[in-house]
């Protein structure tokens, strides 16, 4: 009997590969002489990189790097097993977290340091790249992270800008020059993993959406918003690529226009990245169940998150879905139509979040122990003549 375990990460408490191992061990207290598949997962957000490098054998590569704000921050990246796909998370060299609350500007902050890894796993031999972009404390469309990668950008003089770029300066780049650009961007693959759908400027662009909380007042966002449009109409003059009003143009403070615009990058959905980097549908060939799980289910569990991704990997191949949270709201029940056959929360008695964390491994083995002991009783239920 084989069973894929392939849950998500539970924020703060355990990794994506640790929370499969706890299911494992409450499932083998009814199935002992089970198969179990563990394939830790992600949405192509926060513990992305852990999650693939855990689940492909690889290897987490330490590199120092411009943080957002200028100062050199040390920052990790995931090499997969292949040796060949580097996984990045733009927050690692360019996230919000680095930057305390009251220094956050960004009109100020650079993806410089983005770019600097996408260098680094250049020079590594990769031949794909899987970025994640959430959770930046930028706004320069990927100007940053483009002058990193050779890009050179003019002024009104025609002179190279030599400081590092950020929001705040885009105005005055009158033009680019992609002469000196790393030439091994042309032999990689960048898959970007995203899952919103911004414009870059306008009422939903990056800088009205996203600017307020990475520290901009009101007047930042206008000053940010016309900065971006001017750079637009920039890279439209210099390149021929029109990334204006291109969905997920806006996404990670502009860098997903920048990366339209200085790289052959694709946009993606965060999980179907996963899916395809861990050959999870390969690994559900012959399985009887998959167990997945998150932190909380609720409605849009349905949508875009890991759950949602494993349950069609696995329905596929006419496997079964169980989901296991560590909490489920009132609406959790919605997953039902969208390929989740069973839920069950971790926490089986009310308790506050800090004992839940501290519970959290014995929760899981536990929970894990209900759900395999119901699929039990449902198999001896007698059918009905």
């Amino acid at each position: 009997m084989k069973i894929v375990i392939a849950p998500d990460s539970f924020k703060e408490s355990l990794t994506s590969l640790e929370v499969a191992t706890e299911i494992e061990t409450g499932l083998k207290r009814v199935w002992p002489d089970a198969t179990f598949v563990k394939i830790p997962m992600a949405d192509g957000g926060e513990g992305t990189v852990q999650s693939l490098v855990d689940a492909t054998g690889g290897e987490i590569v330490k590199v120092e790097v411009s943080g957002p704000m200028g100062a050199r921050v040390l920052a990790s990246y995931g090499l997969l097993g292949d040796g060949k796909t580097a996984v990045i998370e733009m927050a690692e060299a360019s996230g919000l977290p680095l930057v305390p609350r009251d220094e956050r500007n960004p009109l100020l902050a650079t993806t410089y340091g983005t770019g600097e890894l996408i260098a680094d796993a250049i020079k590594r031999g990769v031949n794909e790249i899987i970025l994640g972009i959430g959770g930046s404390a930028t706004n320069d469309g990927g100007a940053g992270l483009a002058q990193a990668l050779g890009v050179r950008f003019l002024n009104f003089g025609g002179a190279p800008i030599r400081d590092l770029i950020a929001g705040g300066d885009l105005d005055q780049v009158q033009a680019v020059d992609m002469s000196d650009v790393n030439p091994g961007l042309a032999n990689i693959r960048i898959s970007v993993a995203c899952d919103v759908t911004n414009p870059l400027c306008g009422e939903k662009g990056a800088s009205r959406v996203y600017g307020p909380q990475k520290g901009a007042t009101p007047e930042m966002v206008e000053q940010l918003d016309k900065n971006l449009a001017h750079f637009a109409h920039v890279i439209k003059r210099s390149t021929g690529r029109d990334v204006m009003d291109r969905a997920g143009a806006g996404a990670g403070g502009g860098i997903g226009a920048g990366l339209m615009a200085f790289t052959n990058a694709e946009l993606k959905r965060g999980i179907e990245l996963v899916v395809a980097a861990t050959r999870l549908e390969d690994h559900m060939q012959g399985a009887v169940l998959a167990v997945t799980g998150e932190g909380r289910v609720d409605f849009q569990t349905a949508f875009g998150k890991t759950p949602s991704g494993v349950a069609a990997a696995a329905h596929k191949h006419g496997v079964p879905v169980v989901a296991i949270a560590g909490g489920l709201s009132e609406d959790a029940s919605g997953v039902f139509a969208h390929g989740i056959d069973g839920l069950e929360a971790a926490t089986a008695n009310p308790m506050t979040l800090d004992t839940a964390l501290k519970k959290s491994r014995q929760n899981l083995q536990d929970a894990a122990e209900r759900v395999a002991r119901l699929i039990v009783i449902g198999q001896n239920m007698p059918k009905a003549s």
